[in-house]
């Protein structure tokens, strides 16, 4: 549930803190040590059995077998849904075989996923540890953003203002929903709000509220953003954009964790865990004189670097299948992403991060009629980077392939 407030959003309540417990019957398996650790380092409680007949009712929400387990147990495939049931199981993944071809048939609502891998293929790989993890907002397979990610929950353990700092499109604010989800103010609200896309002068009426009669157009009052996010997470994001006229009464604000209404003359008391981002160099700001160096340095308590999608290459696939989950048609197979594919995706220089690489992915579903994604379908725009007068234009390109 999300309210709008101009560029501002407001997610109330979060089950993001929860973790997923997956069972995996072990026989059949292969890879197993790997699914494992890659299930545990995206936050997944993981249990390991030799046998369906192990299983017992300890909070399992997702099960993972192979078609070899079912066959050698006294439950029969035609059983397993009665098994889950009787063990509340929410989800059931089996691995039908380790074929040439990858395929994946979601039934009974995703809530059964029969899945063919490709032995030492890491796209299907990653299908299946995303559909095991539904809810996964933080995505991690690089060292960097496990690194990230696990420096992320420290600071969630504290009540700290938090400072993200790196290039557009890097998932900054993925980071801060994280930092609220792993908090003790999990289940307060989350209120992001973009510095940049709101007008000057009704910047400090959505922050701090306003009172009824206050300015033109104020036919009833408003508590503004900061007290929507009592007891929970308040995202400034790009508050490098913030008007100098404004910092200061941030500033203020902060210190004092109290505010002022537009129009009132009455404090109200606050209470809410900061986080705030850019993509700017902030000491250069500050030298610049476009940035208070006192709001700096109240901001900057503890701060986070992203990193671009190049020096993380390890995240590019699992990231695809996300987005290729999100915007599949369901009454459509899964489609294969060629290995070939793969390493274009993984070697491009991606100047534009997760948004870029976005585009391209979502382009190659048109492209390819949602069927298998080959090299030839992934198509980049570089009119960007490229100055060359006969350099072939994007829509171009696409009007080739399309014929």
């Amino acid at each position: 549930i999300f309210f709008k407030f101009g560029k501002v959003f407001a997610f109330p309540t979060s089950n993001g803190g929860n973790m997923t417990n997956v069972s995996i019957i072990s026989l059949g398996i292969k890879e197993l040590e790997v699914l494992k650790n890659k299930l545990v380092e995206r936050d997944a409680e993981v249990k390991i059995f030799s046998s369906l007949e192990e299983l017992s009712n300890d909070g399992t929400s997702t099960l993972i077998c192979h078609s070899d387990a079912l066959n050698k147990s006294k439950d029969e495939a035609k059983n397993l849904l009665s098994l889950a049931r009787s063990l509340k199981i929410k989800k059931i993944i089996q691995i039908e075989n380790y074929a040439s071809t990858f395929s994946l048939k979601s039934e009974l609502g995703k809530s059964y996923i029969r899945i063919n891998l490709i032995k030492d293929d890491k796209y299907s790989l990653e299908v299946l540890i995303s559909y095991a993890l539904d809810d996964e907002k933080f995505i991690t397979g690089s060292k960097e953003s496990l690194m990230l990610k696990n420096l992320s929950k420290k600071v969630a353990n504290t009540d700290v203002t938090v400072f993200i700092n790196g290039p557009t499109g890097t998932g900054k604010e993925v980071v801060a929903n994280y930092i609220h989800d792993q908090s003790s103010r999990k289940e307060n609200p989350f209120i992001a709000v973009n510095c940049a896309a709101i007008p000057e002068n009704m910047l400090e009426a959505i922050l701090f509220g306003h009172e009824k009669g206050s300015f033109t157009g104020a036919s009833h009052s408003n508590k503004g953003i900061f007290r929507a996010a009592d007891k929970g997470t308040l995202l400034l994001d790009e508050i490098s954009e913030m008007p100098l006229s404004l910092q200061a009464k941030l500033l203020r604000v902060l210190q004092e964790k109290k505010v002022t209404p537009v129009g009132g003359n009455r404090e109200v008391e606050i209470d809410v865990r900061i986080i705030a981002t850019t993509n700017r160099n902030m000491a250069e700001e500050v030298k610049n004189n476009n940035f208070r160096e006192d709001l700096y340095y109240r901001l900057n308590v503890f701060p986070i670097k992203t990193f671009r999608l190049s020096q993380r290459s390890d995240d590019i696939i699992p990231i695809v299948v996300s987005i290729i989950k999100k915007n599949n048609d369901e009454n459509k197979d899964f489609p294969y992403l060629s290995r070939k594919a793969q390493e274009f995706l993984k070697n491009h220089s991606w100047s534009g991060n997760v948004r870029e690489l976005e585009n391209v992915i979502l382009r190659s579903l048109v492209l390819s009629n949602s069927m298998n994604i080959n090299a030839e379908h992934i198509i980049v725009d570089e009119s960007v980077q490229n100055h060359n007068e006969y350099y072939q234009q994007l829509e171009d390109k696409i009007f080739a392939l399309g014929n």
